[in-house]
Formats: C-alpha cells, structure tokens, sequence
C-alpha cells in the first residue's frame, strides 16, 4: 500500500487522469458492474425462521455480502423483511415461484436455511435457477441426495456451500493451525460432546421427514465434523451405540442419544456423544504426545473459549455468521481456498459418516468408511 505521502504526491496526476481512466473504464463494463475483487455477494435467504433471522442480523455487518432478497412461505414475514432490511418487491419469492429468480440478476446466490429434509429439492432448484447455492448443515439427510446436490450444481456451473461457520471461527482455527505445526505431537485421541434438552416435542427437528433424524442431525453434526478438522483427517471405521429413553417424545428414527467412535488412518480414535436430553454438553477434546487443545465451547454461537498445554488461546471474538458470509463472497467471487472445506464435498463426507452411525447403531457392528 502507497504511504500518504506516495498518495499526495502523486494525486494531481490522477485527477488529470481520472475522467480517461473512467471513460475507458465505462467502455470496458457497458453494466457498471463492480469488478470481482470489489463486488458485494448478492444474497437472498431462503427461509425466515430463527437460525435465517440470526443470519440476516448478522449479515447487516458483513463488508463483502449483502442481502438482497427473501423466499418465504409466509406473507407477513416477507412485509416485514422487506420493511426492516429495505428489500425490494422484485427480489421477493415464495415456495412456489422461486425459480423465476434465474431472471433476476440482482442475486448471486441463495442461502437454503429450511428444514434438513427441504435442503435436497431446494437446492437443485436454485442451480437450476443458475444461481450459488449454499445450504445450512446438514446438507441434506443422507449421502445420496448429497451427491445429487453436488452433481446437480455442477452442471449447473454453480458453486455449492454449506453453512459450516466453525470452519471460519478463529479460535478453532488457532488450534488447526497448531496441530499442523505439530505442536501437539502426534494426535491419538479426540472427544466431542454435543448436546443439548430440546423443547417442543411438535417442531419440525423431531418430525423424521423434515430432519432426517434426532440429535445426529442435528447438533451431533459438530462433533463428526469436528474430529475431521481437530484431528486433521477422515475416518475409516466406525461404531455407535443408541440411548432411547423417552419413546413417546423420540418416535421412531428420532434419535435421543448416540455414543460413537470413530478410527482414523493414523492411529488416533476419536469417542463422541451427540443427544436432545443433556445440556451443558459443547466441548472438544484432543490429545496428543506432545500436548492437548480443549474447547468449551466448542460449537455454539459464541464466545468460544480455548486452552491448550500452553495455555488460553487468545483470538477475537467475532460474530460467527458475518464471518462466514464474507468468506463465502470471496469463496464464490474470487476463488478464495479456506483453511477448511466449506464446500458440498465436505458436507458428502460428514453424511457418509452419519449414514454409517445409523447404520452401526441399527447392526451393532463396525462399519468400514471410504470418504
């Protein structure tokens, strides 16, 4: 970067120059469109419940995306998105039009916030609208309609995300970048416990063709995520045991709680818990032969907190969804490559695991994993 006094001297140069480099610059963009690396993401969001309300809020502080558009089911939602974030009428859809948004070139991408089991269809509609997709976690509810997903934007030539916000959190990403230095030694264990008492037995996360399933579905997903990022490789083995007390508020395939482990190539194992009936459960746990990291919290929306055998991990606290939707607008606009995958792979694997969970839990055996 040029110093002031770089810029002051050599500002009358530029004034004379300024209105040439305009016109040649209009000649070369007739739209006025903003070059790439300048470029705001356009965003509609694509459900207005709570988690796409939190987002929304968060975007309001985002420097590289903004919030452009809103596909909702309900009415009075839309009014009052449209009144409170300044959207215009054109750039609002329902369930059932949105596909016209291929014809709005106001919007880069849409950002999928419905239930686990809506993700798969509404996905594929927006690549086929033409525009970015990115899709809250889990993906979708198994490792098939994943890879559908994932081929389906790609003919489509749109790029696929996925809502993993921890992936930008940095004190997570202090201990990743640790662990890579081999600070810790050689990793050989791993645990996460992820849970929390979940209320209204009637909302759409106990419902089994909206979520796919119970807790795994849910909040397990941090800890099968996070063992691939904390330990730094992909499972090849797994087995998991289920927990039902509660039958009546936990129907079947409702999962209450899942004990799981899993075996990496490298020797580490990693033991977690994933359950709706026990709160104060958010923390990782790695070791190694040279030190130890521990998170609590781990996952939940902040502040984390860190300690390692050196001590407490000092990085800023930041609002996790504005970080992600600025790095997602250099993910989609530039090209930018995260410290880890944000990407529908990344999703893939995470489903390949929690179909081999259900599948270990149903059989009582280990089953093999080839992500």
């Amino acid at each position: 970067m040029n110093s002031r006094r770089d810029f002051l001297g050599k500002i009358t140069a530029a004034s004379i120059a300024f209105p040439f480099l305009k016109k040649a610059a209009s000649a070369n963009n007739p739209f006025n469109e903003k070059p790439s690396e300048d470029r705001l993401l356009r965003v509609a969001i694509m459900g207005l419940g709570s988690y796409g309300t939190r987002v929304a809020e968060a975007m309001q502080s985002c420097t590289k995306a903004k919030l452009v558009g809103v596909i909702s089911g309900t009415p009075s939602k839309v009014k009052a998105w449209q009144s409170k974030y300044n959207i215009p009428e054109k750039n609002c859809y329902n369930y059932s039009n949105f596909d016209e948004i291929k014809n709005n070139p106001d919007i880069d991408a849409v950002y999928v916030i419905t239930p686990n089991g809506l993700h798969h269809d509404e996905v594929i509609r927006v690549a086929k609208a033409g525009k970015h997709a990115i899709s809250e976690k889990p993906m979708t509810v198994n490792a098939q309609q994943a890879q559908e997903m994932i081929d389906a934007c790609k003919k489509a030539g749109v790029k696929l995300l996925v809502g993993y916000r921890m992936h930008f959190e940095p004190h997570t990403l202090e201990i990743i970048k640790m662990r890579k230095a081999g600070e810790f030694g050689k990793v050989l264990f791993f645990q996460g416990l992820s849970g929390f008492i979940i209320g209204d037995p009637t909302q759409w996360r106990l419902n089994k063709k909206l979520s796919g399933g119970g807790s795994m579905m849910d909040i397990g997903i941090y800890s099968v995520n996070g063992s691939r990022y904390m330990i730094g490789e992909d499972p090849i083995w797994v087995t998991a045991q289920e927990t039902k007390n509660n039958p009546v508020k936990f129907k079947e395939g409702i999962d209450e709680t899942i004990q799981f482990q899993l075996g990496f190539p490298g020797g580490a194992v990693a033991s977690c818990l994933s359950t709706y009936s026990l709160n104060y459960l958010d923390r990782f746990f790695l070791d190694g032969t040279e030190g130890f990291a521990q998170m609590y919290p781990s996952t939940n929306y902040g502040p984390i907190r860190g300690q390692t055998n050196k001590g407490e991990i000092i990085a800023p606290d930041v609002t996790h969804q504005t970080v992600q939707m600025d790095e997602m607008a250099d993910i989609i606009l530039r090209g930018k490559k995260p410290e880890v995958p944000v990407d529908g792979e990344e999703a893939l694997k995470d489903l390949k695991i929690i179909d081999a969970i259900y599948e270990a839990c149903r059989t009582g055996k280990k089953v093999k994993l080839e992500l």
